[in-house]
């Protein structure tokens, strides 16, 4: 039906044909990432439910996302105007509540090319039975999902490791795997970037940490690694070795912090330095920041959907992933797999319509020409740093104004007097995501409205978010069986209206 390169060209095609310069990465001197929600849909009269069957299928991305960055929490509003988390993924994932809000737009007007139909209560929708989504990422989420193993045969960052391995290693690599630090670090653009491809594992502060591993033989070929019981630091402790033989010599290290006042990382030499399945935010420049990881995050999605609480008082169920494709990088299925489902496979007792679902993970030989190991690669000896690019782009499958270019979060371009205006808001911010299902909700007849709006009389945003039953139940069973320690934001960040 469909693979992995295929969504990787795709996505690829996309941005370099349908965004333009603004906001990319300036050539040999800067790199970004990517990612992207891409629909799929079945030519008429055939099932959208398998990603291996001979089903023909049309293939449409409908929200992109690049980015590197975050805000410490010093510069957080309360006014709800400014992007905390500007790293792809989400930016991708906010583009796409935006192609949601106007998908609904269009079934609430009865136009028939909504991805939207009617359900079976009162003012809710489902989504078409014969779509899915399928989530793209030129890298590896950071945070958990990135915690894999370095094997010897690895010369330079953008080598795949093993798909199958590392099945609980209890070390994390770092975040991004094309960064020295996390997978961006990308609240320090002026660190110094290795002029070397060879990727080495950093300490929390960024400086590089070598260890001797003795005489090392490398083979031409690197080795097919299976799955494996034992955790790495079992097989980095004990006999140093991955079940085929290749050599565990360290692990990619991360700058993503462990959530305060939880378990933290061991921080034991070599393969132990980490701990798995643990919560991070990504890391800060001086400035702590509130932003969970990204592997957090989509293992949150993967249970209450990507829709967010807002549109859920639209719809009869969560709006969920199907897949999860991820670009030529260092990957590790096994660790996928944990830090995206794995880690909450024991939640129960959730709300009729939610529920933990196991996407499939598959990852793409196409190497994004725009990420750290293929700038690093064309740069090769030319002089300077190479530094992640301070912009983010948002694109989404909306006919007005599908693009949104950022920088500190807020439109780039806008001036310390300008924040505040209404044209100093990304389109994606909380406030401009609020105006939007505002808008929304305006267009609908009161009689027509779902009960979750009728019952009570709503103003703020957190009003909206907390009127939203079902969703909040499911956020609570998650955080009380798997997330205790998830860093929220205080409710008067969002009180405004």
């Amino acid at each position: 039906m469909w693979t992995a390169d295929e969504i990787a060209r795709l996505c690829y095609e996309h941005y370099g044909n349908r965004l333009p310069k603004q906001g990319k990465p300036e050539p040999n001197r800067e790199w970004t990432l990517l990612a992207a929600v891409v629909k799929i849909q079945p030519t008429a009269g055939q099932a959208c439910d398998r990603s291996d069957g001979p089903v023909q299928v049309t293939k449409e991305v409908v929200s992109m996302g690049t980015g590197t960055k975050c805000i410490g929490q010093s510069k957080m509003r309360k006014s709800g105007d400014i992007l905390n988390d500007s790293h792809a993924e989400v930016i991708a994932r906010r583009s796409f509540q935006r192609y949601l809000l106007h998908q609904l737009h269009l079934a609430a007007a009865l136009k028939e090319d909504s991805i939207f139909l009617p359900g079976s209560q009162r003012g809710l929708w489902k989504l078409r039975p014969d779509l899915l989504f399928v989530f793209f990422s030129s890298h590896t989420p950071c945070g958990d999902a990135s915690i894999i193993p370095m094997l010897e045969f690895e010369d330079q960052p953008c080598c795949p490791v093993s798909r199958d391995w590392a099945s609980n290693p209890s070390v994390e690599t770092n975040d991004n795997l094309e960064a020295p630090e996390d997978k961006r670090k990308c609240e320090d653009p002026e660190s110094p970037v290795t002029k070397k491809m060879r990727l080495e594992p950093r300490t929390p502060d960024g400086t590089a940490h070598r260890q001797s591993f003795g005489s090392q033989e490398r083979g031409p070929n690197p080795p097919n690694v299976n799955s494996s019981h034992l955790t790495a630091e079992e097989l980095a402790t004990v006999t140093g070795m991955t079940p085929s033989g290749a050599r565990v010599v360290d692990v990619y290290r991360t700058g993503a912090k462990c959530v305060p006042g939880g378990a933290g990382d061991s921080r034991k030499p070599g393969a132990a330095y980490h701990r798995v399945g643990l919560l991070r935010v990504k890391p800060g420049r001086g400035d702590r920041t509130c932003s969970m990881s990204c592997s957090d995050k989509l293992a949150r999605w993967n249970v209450l959907g990507c829709q967010g609480a807002l549109l859920m008082h639209f719809l009869e169920e969560p709006i969920y992933l199907s897949a999860v494709v991820i670009g030529k990088c260092p990957c590790s299925q096994e660790a996928m797999q944990r830090a995206l489902f794995g880690r909450c496979q024991n939640v129960s007792a959730l709300p009729e319509g939610f529920g933990v679902q196991e996407v499939k993970i598959q990852q793409s030989d196409l190497l994004f020409e725009q990420s750290r190991c293929a700038v690093q690669t064309k740069k090769a000896d030319s002089p300077g740093r190479l530094v992640p690019c301070g912009a983010a782009i948002s694109w989404s499958a909306v006919p007005e104004q599908p693009l949104d270019v950022t920088a500190n979060g807020f439109p780039q371009g806008t001036t310390k007097k300008g924040v505040g205006r209404p044209q100093a808001r990304s389109r994606i911010s909380k406030v401009e995501l609020f105006r939007s299902f505002q808008k929304l909700l305006s267009s609908i007849s009161e009689d027509k409205w779902p009960d979750s709006l009728r019952a009570q009389k709503l103003a703020t945003y957190q009003d909206y978010k907390e009127a939203a039953s079902t969703y909040q139940q499911a956020w609570s069973a998650l955080r009380k069986q798997a997330f205790g320690s998830w860093i929220r934001n205080p409710p008067d960040y969002h009180q405004f209206m």
